[in-house]
């Protein structure tokens, strides 16, 4: 069974930068998708981002494009995430999660295992 754990969450201030890993454990990793998804406080999670481990093929969703990157490390199973101009709507417990696909669209219902969160706090 694959396994995940986020880490490098924390206090960012507003402006800043949000640089966050995915250690991705179990599985075949190559067989898989890293996604990215969001979960602010009394909001419903959204996907941000995603990268084929097999390809390297990547995807944004409109709130994160052209201000991140999704980056993969295969030697080490190591997928990240890098946000810049960091806003207090940028607040939320952020996930990892393995799928079969990075479709153009982050959908939770396309990954099936999912990691511990890091909460992210963007403050003013």
């Amino acid at each position: 069974e694959v396994q995940l754990q986020a880490s490098g969450g924390g206090l960012v201030q507003a402006g800043g930068v949000l640089k966050l890993s995915c250690e991705v454990s179990g599985g075949t990793f190559d067989d898989y998708a890293i996604g990215w998804f969001r979960q602010a406080p009394g909001k419903e999670r959204e996907g941000i981002s995603c990268i084929s481990d097999s390809d390297g093929s990547t995807a944004y969703e409109n709130i994160v494009r052209g201000r991140s990157t999704i980056s993969i490390d295969n030697a080490n199973h190591m997928v990240y995430f890098e946000m810049d101009s960091l806003e207090p709507d940028d607040t939320a417990v952020y996930h990892c999660a393995a799928g079969r696909h990075c479709w153009e669209e982050v959908r939770a219902d396309d990954y099936d295992y999912w990691g511990q969160g890091t909460l992210v706090t963007v403050s003013s």
